[in-house]
C-alpha cells in the first residue's frame, strides 16, 4: 500500500494554534505531512528561517508522522522533492478561499497535485499570524495563541 505523503505549505503562520488543528485533521487523512517552512525576504519577519524551523519542530517533536523542512522552490517542485502528491491548504476563514482555490488550480495545472481544503477549529478562526505578530511587535504576551 502507497503511503499517502501530503505538503503543507504554511498558508498561515506554523506557531498558531489553528495551524496546529489543521495539522492534526490533516494527519486523519494521511501518512505523513510534511510542513514546509520558508521565509518571504521581501517581508519583514519576527524570525529567521532557523529559528522557525527549530520552533515548529520542537511543536511537533512528538508527531512521527509530521516532517518539518525548509524549501526555497516553487511548491509543485518542492512536493515531487518530498514524494507529496497532495496538498493540504489551511483556511482560517471564508475570505482565504478565493486566494487558495488560485493556488490550487495552479498546483494541479503545473504539478498534478490535488488540494485538500481543511477549515481551522471556529475557536481559532480569527488568530492569524498577521495578529500574533503584530501583538508580538508591541512586546504582548502572544503565548494562549500558541500550542
Amino acid at each position: 500500500m502507497e503511503t499517502r505523503i501530503a505538503l503543507f505549505p504554511g498558508s498561515f503562520d506554523p506557531f498558531t494554534l489553528g495551524h496546529a488543528s489543521i495539522v492534526k485533521r490533516a494527519l486523519t487523512l494521511f501518512d505523513v505531512i510534511v510542513i514546509a517552512v520558508g521565509v518571504n525576504e521581501t517581508k519583514h519577519t519576527h524570525f529567521s528561517l532557523e529559528e522557525r524551523l527549530a520552533a515548529i519542530r520542537r511543536v511537533y517533536a512528538g508527531e512521527p508522522r509530521v516532517r518539518v523542512e525548509s524549501y526555497d522552490s516553487l511548491t509543485v517542485d518542492f512536493a515531487a522533492q518530498v514524494g507529496a502528491t497532495f496538498i493540504v491548504r489551511g483556511l482560517r476563514s471564508v475570505r482565504d478561499f478565493e486566494y487558495e482555490r488560485d493556488m490550487a488550480e495552479l498546483n494541479a495545472r503545473e504539478g498534478g497535485l490535488e488540494t485538500v481544503f481543511l477549515l481551522t477549529e471556529p475557536q481559532y478562526a480569527c488568530i492569524s499570524s498577521s495578529a500574533v505578530r503584530e501583538l508580538l511587535a508591541f512586546g504582548k504576551d502572544v503565548s494562549h495563541y500558541l500550542p
